[in-house]
């Protein structure tokens, strides 16, 4: 397989798609969480303690995804360094680390969309009134 700048470069559109599909998950957790804080204050149920924890744990995710993601966009240019300084070992070593990031962030991601159906199931269940 040839090994050329145009390799780490393909990946540059996805990976900028996915760091603002994070990023939109981000503002709109963090609106949720406004929101929350708005309505804890004025009411006091064990439904928004379990949201507000949901919450919390989804946005670490989502600030660990945007790290990864990052890491391998920042992997990815580096890797077009070194393949424009003649480094072509290094660089796929560089390119291979930096898909590691990659995977790792959108592993992250299917965690942190699992947990949002389990908000999702917290406002049922209070719904139904069989709040966990």
């Amino acid at each position: 397989m040839d090994f050329t700048l145009t390799t780490p470069a393909l990946l540059f559109p996805a990976i900028s798609l996915l760091l603002l599909a994070y990023t939109n998950r981000y503002l709109t957790i963090a609106g949720l969480i406004r929101d929350l804080h708005a309505r804890k204050s004025l009411e006091r149920r064990e439904s928004l303690e379990l949201q507000l924890k949901n919450l919390r744990t989804r946005i670490y995710l989502i600030r660990s995804m945007q790290i990864f993601g990052v890491t391998a966009f920042f992997l990815c240019v580096v890797t077009m360094l070194l393949i424009f300084l003649k480094l072509t070992g290094p660089g796929e070593i560089t390119f291979a680390v930096s898909l590691v990031c990659l995977l790792i962030s959108l592993g992250l991601s299917i965690r942190e969309v699992s947990m949002s159906i389990g908000a999702l199931e917290i406002l049922l269940n209070d719904c139904d009134g069989q709040a966990d």
